[in-house]
């Protein structure tokens, strides 16, 4: 696979994973396909779940700002703050080079990082960490320790997470979503679903406290077991923070485009 179509399938991953989370969170999520914006929006207090893409391949600087000035129209529209999603990649060297001057211009303003990452990775073998065991996330008692441990790894207000999860029948069931146990203590979680022929890997964290342990890879290589051994799959993806983006290559995903987060401005 090349660069570009590397890049291409981590934002067609993002479009399709994303609208099955966001129509689980709600039936009447707004989940249009527009030109050029793939809109995956539920309004929830959970900022995750309220996400926008460019969906161009070869984007230059004018359509760039065309594309920019109508998301945020549409981020503006909604009542719950969120994020766009551009993948650098996708964009002509002109337009990635003005990207936050143009995103300025059109009323938003650069949030964070990441990095799409994929792999022809599965299976890998059943992880094994002398710290933990780990349990299939399938009540809401655990969904909501799912929630928390993501809220405070991504430093989100606990009620935030808890309304993007808890309750779903979407991660108790479908989700291969798992907690990783310290004693009885839950300390880090991760999931992974079918997406358009890949393990899509998605909320991946940990609790501040247990970081830099290993714990975040191990529940990850938990996730992928698992889900492989559901689905068969062989191919995985994800979108990686700074602080995954060391962690991910040791389990077989390599990096693709880069990715910049927007919201609008305060």
């Amino acid at each position: 696979m090349t660069d570009l179509a590397a890049s291409i399938e981590s934002m067609e991953q993002l479009a399709v994973a994303w609208r099955a989370t966001v129509l689980d969170r709600d039936a009447d999520a707004d989940v249009r396909d527009l030109p050029g914006i793939a809109v995956r929006w539920a309004d929830s207090r959970f900022a995750f779940w309220n996400a926008v893409t460019l969906t161009d391949v070869g984007t230059d600087a004018t359509l760039l700002r065309r594309r920019l000035t109508q998301t945020a129209a549409i981020m503006r529209a909604k009542k719950h703050p969120g994020f766009l999603w551009v993948f650098e990649d996708l964009l002509e060297d002109g337009a990635r080079s003005g990207l936050e001057e143009t995103a300025e211009q059109a009323g938003l303003q650069y949030a964070f990082p990441g990095t799409g990452m994929a792999g022809d990775l599965l299976p890998v073998p059943d992880p094994v960490h002398p710290d933990l065991t780990f349990v299939r996330v399938t009540t809401d008692e655990q969904l909501q320790a799912y929630a928390d441990i993501n809220s405070r790894g991504y430093g989100f207000p606990l009620d935030e997470g808890r309304d993007g999860l808890v309750g779903s029948a979407l991660w108790k069931n479908e989700m291969h979503a798992y907690l990783a146990l310290r004693g009885d203590l839950p300390v880090a979680c991760a999931g992974a679903i079918a997406a358009d022929g890949r393990l899509f890997v998605v909320l991946v964290a940990t609790e501040p406290e247990w970081q830099r342990r290993g714990y975040g890879e191990a529940v990850t290589r938990k996730a992928l077991y698992e889900g492989h051994r559901a689905t068969g799959l062989t191919r995985a993806t994800l979108h990686s923070t700074v602080a995954g983006a060391p962690v991910y290559p040791r389990i077989g995903f390599r990096p693709n485009s880069p990715i910049c987060f927007f919201g609008l401005k305060s």
